[in-house]
């Protein structure tokens, strides 16, 4: 990996140090870390896809797996760039591994999750909207450094907001479930994301257009 970052403060903790300094030591590569990432994202659809088959307490597990699996892809969203740029590991399709896989899982997650919560009115579509607008939100930002441009992290909707959201309302849902009730929040939680993708994009196109104007 190489190119802009997003400002995270996580990279500082005395945990992530030491584990990135491990898994350097044992020759671990961010692209490797960058592909595992979607493997924790299809654990995580998975976990959402059947939990509306199994009964309550397999409900409430899978869910609990399904929000484990989210906070797991961002830990290697998180260790990918830090082997790059702190040990020195960058490689010359490392910009090409952090924005794929990261595509592919933003997209498996959040589809997925619509689908947890499939008997309820819109949520499926709520999912597949909140890919969409994830999408576009990246797309973005990376078309700002296309033409030149700084590229945009800015929120309130950009990737650790959305996945934050999500692992949030998942673990609501797993209290929803055990009350005998259905997973409202996770259809709650996937049209705010909808909501605040589309305010995150508007927001980066809108400082993109003042940066190329003011040149």
């Amino acid at each position: 990996m190489t190119g802009p970052r997003r400002e995270l403060k996580t990279r500082q903790a005395g945990w992530a140090v030491a584990l990135s300094r491990s898994l350097a030591r044992i020759g671990v590569r961010p692209n490797t870390v960058s592909i595992a990432s979607i493997g924790f994202a299809a654990m995580s659809g998975l976990a959402f896809v059947v939990t509306p088959d199994l009964h309550r307490d397999g409900r409430a597990a899978a869910l609990t797996a399904a929000a484990a699996g989210i906070q797991l892809r961002l830990l290697c969203n998180l260790l990918d760039g830090m082997l790059a740029v702190e040990h020195g590991l960058q490689s010359k399709t490392g910009v090409l591994f952090n924005e794929v896989p990261d595509r592919i899982a933003d997209s498996i997650i959040l589809i997925a999750a619509g689908y947890a919560a499939s008997d309820l009115p819109f949520t499926v579509t709520l999912g597949w909207a909140a890919a969409l607008a994830a999408m576009l939100t990246a797309y973005v930002r990376v078309f700002a450094g296309s033409i030149g441009a700084t590229q945009q992290f800015i929120g309130p909707m950009a990737k650790q907001h959305r996945m934050f959201t999500l692992t949030l309302v998942t673990l609501a849902a797993v209290g929803e479930t055990l009350a005998g009730a259905p997973a409202r929040a996770i259809g709650i939680g996937l049209a705010v994301i909808v909501a605040g993708s589309i305010v995150t994009a508007i927001r980066r196109s809108s400082r993109i257009v003042f940066e190329v104007n003011a040149r």
